[in-house]
């Protein structure tokens, strides 16, 4: 059976070794060719979000098209500085060197993306990888069809075909394309997949970012205003559908706090989404039958208090908050991604962070108070990818801090910067004048005593030049 992957893998290796990734000028190009990608298709993929996953002109934008295009502004404003050398401090030793750190780019890169948020999940990481000067295969999922389909037929047209390539396929295609060696894989899924992911990495000693999920939890004080929890959870929480990576999974609250919380959450949905959601333009829907069948099983946990309502032909599924929920039920086993809401009662802060603690670190947290305090607390002694105190997953819209989980959640980070630096390695340069023998004498056996006490006196901290 012939290999498909095999020539096209070829083809952009042999482009990297030529060098012509290198220059800040070909970088350049490639980012400013996909913003022109963007632009030029807005409508088509306004189009493909909407066949996908419902999303609204409005959701499209503040989600995924102007999150690409500022990580786009923001490369370009940057790539001189981020691709210069770092100087880095020297010693007695090396004194009249040349210490630096210089960027490079890894090499062949692997991007595989996710269907739930299919353009800015896909683009973010591409961006990084451009402007790090790597050669780029990007895999984007064959869930969310439509918006696979422009991937594939439309952005290679604005990008140099020599050196990037889309490749489609299911898991079946995935598996064979992971047999290949790759020289960084960035992976975005969920931990089952990861762990397929890093298995085959780890055949070829090839490094990774995993950008997995989990059970965000989200505590709420008795010290709080429920219309202000529940207007900003109810936003994040049914967001795209609550098909989202770092959207809070369930609240951990007092029994008199749920009692205040459920008026006020039902007060936000209505606000929100209107007395019918189904037919609100700012709710999303489920992106396959498959997730549908599965999310519907799980509104059986539990006490439906609000929502519960479903509907298999639109695939779509009401906003839906659960009470009286146990841990063991399936909802609390598995990241929700979906519309649904669980309640789990706790008395206080400390068995809040006692249950968290005992499960899989996050991928975010949050934590509602008006006592700064108990929100110092719950971020002191908990962890987690991210974390917001009194709000949801508005930092995703800030590139200046890292996305990126922590055990289970996932490994590596990326936004901005941080993305560029995931894709380059970072590679440790001295240069030593060819002349001054003279002065490295004193590194050479023999050794008298004397000579012993100034290499080590040499070598002391003290000698160290910092920048």
């Amino acid at each position: 059976m012939t290999d498909p992957f095999e020539d096209t893998l070829r083809r952009l290796r042999e482009a990297f070794h030529s060098g012509c990734t290198r220059p800040a000028a070909f970088r350049a190009e490639q980012l400013q060719a996909l913003g022109r990608f963007l632009q030029e298709n807005k409508q088509l993929l306004h189009d493909a979000l909407a066949q996908d996953l419902h999303k609204s002109a409005f959701d499209s934008d503040i989600s995924e098209l102007i999150i690409c295009q500022n990580e786009i502004n923001l490369a370009l404003k940057n790539l001189q500085a981020w691709m210069k050398d770092t100087p880095a401090s020297t010693n007695l030793f090396t004194k009249l060197d040349s210490a630096f750190v210089r960027k490079e780019p890894f090499g062949l890169v692997l991007i595989i993306a996710p269907w739930n948020y299919p353009i800015n999940l896909t683009l973010v990481p591409l961006v990084g990888a451009l402007a790090a000067g790597n050669c780029v295969v990007l895999k984007p999922s064959e869930i969310s069809q439509g918006t696979e389909k422009v991937l594939a037929e439309v952005l290679p047209r604005y990008l140099d075909q020599s050196c990037f390539a889309v490749v489609l396929g299911g898991p079946e295609e995935t598996g064979q394309l992971l047999k290949h060696k790759f020289d960084y894989i960035f992976f975005t899924g969920s931990p089952r997949v990861g762990k397929i992911v890093m298995t085959a990495a780890a055949k070829h000693l090839t490094p990774v970012t995993l950008e997995l999920g989990g059970k965000n939890p989200c505590y709420v004080d008795d010290d709080c205003d429920p219309q202000i929890v529940a207007n900003r959870v109810a936003w994040f929480r049914y967001f795209n559908a609550g098909q989202t990576c770092v959207a809070p999974d369930y609240l951990l609250c007092s029994p008199e706090m749920q009692e205040r919380l459920l008026p006020a959450l039902q007060s936000a949905i209505t606000r929100f989404y209107g007395d019918d959601p189904q037919s609100s333009p700012n709710l999303g829907r489920i992106i396959n039958q498959k997730q549908f069948q599965r999310l519907r099983a799980l509104l059986g946990c539990g006490r439906m208090a609000i929502g519960g309502q479903s509907d298999e032909c639109d695939r779509y599924i009401a906003p839906t908050v659960l009470v009286d929920v146990q841990e063991t039920e399936p909802v609390m086993q598995e990241e929700i991604f979906g519309p649904i809401l669980p309640i789990m009662n706790v008395q206080g802060m400390d068995e809040a962070i006692e249950f968290i603690n005992r499960r899989e670190k996050p991928l975010a947290l949050y934590a509602f108070s008006n006592s700064s305090q108990v929100v110092n607390q719950m971020l002191e002694r908990t962890s987690s990818g991210s974390f917001g105190g009194n709000d949801g997953f508005i930092y995703m819209t800030l590139p200046s801090l890292p996305l990126g989980g922590v055990g289970h959640s996932g490994m590596g980070r990326y936004h901005g910067k941080f993305t560029f630096d995931t894709f380059s390695h970072h590679r440790a340069c001295l240069l030593c004048p060819a002349g001054l023998e003279e002065l490295n004498n004193i590194r050479y056996p023999p050794y008298s005593h004397s000579m012993q006490e100034l290499v080590r006196w040499a070598l002391g901290s003290h000698s160290c030049t910092l920048l």
